[in-house]
């Protein structure tokens, strides 16, 4: 298993006022002594990211990338249909699984209320961007991804980490059966692969979920799903030879789910699992489990912000240009608590990945 880094920088002693740097340091930290006393760890750092200002709406951020995003989508459509039935549709659908994987950024900060702050126009921009544009339940990705937020790395709380396919701790491979006890054996190597399928996973799943109660508006969804994937596959098969429409469903679809996946698995992929009956506070629960991405504006670009995974997960609703600020002081407010804060670039964070997906598979390999 992974195991975090320690941060050793701390902050530095504030300048001016009365007195030295030092004593000055020393009234700060027994500022801080005092204020954990009166509440948990994580409640002085929420009063030092609110007094920062970082959990206030930025609309003028999200219109202008939402618009970015909208114009993308436009030209892509209008590309396709001014190709017509060509080979070169398979680079309008490389490039168009590339705008659906950033409305599945835009779907998961509308879910957040990172946008909108009341709760209506947070569901109907969901319902919009998911199920008409993406093909993927709001609202049952929206009731797993609250689950894994609660619980992120938990082996029976967090459905990101179910042994369905993966196995992704050495208790689930002892136990693993079926379909998981056979691809745990070489998941590392077959994990690129099988993202190829992921955005196909997210729409069966989605139809697969209207069925359960948990579902709120099952028949809404259910009409949006399907006048989605009417148009998708209408458009395709009306432009397209079958042969070149198969051939553009394979390429969108599959890097499609190799950018969702290449987003979301460096976050928590390889961090600490957390085993049953582990008590962990709100702060350290959410910080030990997660990796932060560096690499700057292209990967804050790529990521959507995601990068900034345990910012994220300690604010969920913060807009995704505060996050950076918010890094800054949430490493910081860890090195004085001598809480382990993980960062690391792109590649690393998969490799680190990979490696765990292999030892935990150990078990299954030595077993056949």
């Amino acid at each position: 298993m992974a195991h975090s880094t320690v941060l050793t920088d701390t902050p530095a002693p504030h300048e001016g006022g009365e007195g030295s740097g030092r004593q000055n340091e020393e009234r700060n930290e027994k500022g801080r002594a005092e204020g954990r006393e009166k509440g948990s760890d994580f409640s002085e750092l929420s009063r030092r990211i609110a007094e920062a200002g970082l959990l206030r709406r930025r609309p003028l951020y999200y219109t202008v990338r939402f618009g970015a995003v909208a114009l993308a989508l436009a030209g892509g459509v209008t590309a396709f249909c001014v190709l017509g039935d060509s080979w070169s549709q398979l680079f309008v659908a490389a490039a168009l699984a590339v705008v659906f994987g950033q409305l599945g950024l835009a779907a998961h900060d509308l879910a957040h209320r990172q946008v909108f702050s009341r709760r209506r126009p947070s569901e109907i921009g969901g319902l919009l961007v998911a199920d008409v544009l993406l093909g993927m339940s709001y609202g049952w990705w929206m009731n797993k991804h609250t689950r894994h937020h609660a619980n992120p790395n938990h082996e029976t709380k967090d459905p990101d980490v179910a042994p369905d396919l993966l196995v992704w701790s050495r208790r689930q491979a002892q136990r693993a059966k079926g379909p998981a006890r056979f691809i745990g054996k070489h998941q590392a190597a077959l994990f690129f692969p099988l993202l190829t399928l992921e955005g196909l996973n997210l729409s069966l799943s989605s139809f697969r979920a209207l069925r359960r109660p948990s579902m709120k508006r099952p028949v809404l969804e259910g009409t949006l799903l399907v006048a989605h994937f009417a148009v998708y596959f209408g458009g395709l098969f009306l432009v397209l030879s079958p042969g070149k429409a198969l051939a553009f469903i394979a390429v969108h679809q599959g890097l499609f789910g190799i950018y969702l996946g290449s987003v979301f698995a460096p976050n928590h992929k390889g961090m600490p699992m957390i085993e049953e009956g582990t008590e962990l506070d709100f702060l350290r629960r959410q910080v030990l489990t997660s990796r932060n991405v560096d690499g700057g504006v292209l990967i804050d670009a790529f990521m959507g912000g995601l990068n900034y995974q345990i910012e994220h997960h300690l604010f969920p609703s913060m807009p995704t240009p505060a996050l950076g600020r918010a890094q800054v002081i949430t490493e910081r407010y860890c090195a004085e608590l001598g809480i382990p804060y993980h960062r690391t670039g792109l590649l690393a964070s998969h490799r680190a990945a990979l490696r765990h997906l292999r030892q935990v598979g150990e078990p299954l390999r030595a077993a056949g």
